[in-house]
């Protein structure tokens, strides 16, 4: 993925009001991020952890999304495999939800998928952060065919989001 400006991102954003994306936390850090690792770019609000965001690229042109979710209690014992890059942590998938573009958006819906908790799913699929001890499962795929397999399941979310 080509790098996004801070500008790029916040007009991308396709399921909240131009107000909202303006008003938003962005990271500061663009600059140094890892963008040929990155097959979207995700990121927590450091004011308020239950609001995340992604931004990606779809057909050329940048799309964003606000999400809401928590993360898993630190408690939590219990594995999950995220839905995007299908990494299983224990305790570091997140439900997360995002309300639907437009109209649908405006009378409360919304798509939700499980998803690393810190929306560093294209990370783990490249093998440059570590989730633990078995959170990869053996699989026969080459690296390319699991990053293409991850972006089409952000594809598919994205799409859900925006129909």
């Amino acid at each position: 993925m080509k790098s996004l400006t801070e500008r790029e991102i916040r007009t991308a954003f396709v399921n909240c009001s131009k107000g909202e994306a303006k008003r938003l936390s962005v990271p500061h850090d663009l600059a140094e991020r890892p963008w040929d690792d990155l097959d979207f770019l995700g990121w927590r609000d450091p004011q308020a952890p239950d609001r995340a965001y992604l931004a990606t690229e779809l057909d050329g042109r940048p799309v964003a999304l606000t999400l809401r979710g928590s993360h898993a209690p630190s408690w939590q014992t219990r594995r999950s495999m995220c839905s995007i890059c299908l990494t299983t942590h224990t305790g570091g998938v997140s439900l997360l939800v995002a309300a639907k573009a437009g109209k649908a958006g405006q009378q409360g819906n919304s798509v939700g998928a499980y998803i690393c908790s810190d929306l560093a799913c294209p990370l783990y699929v490249r093998g440059k952060k570590d989730a633990g001890i078995g959170a990869r499962l053996p699989e026969s795929l080459t690296l390319e065919e699991k990053i293409q397999r991850t972006v089409a399941n952000l594809t598919a979310f994205i799409t859900r989001v925006t129909a």
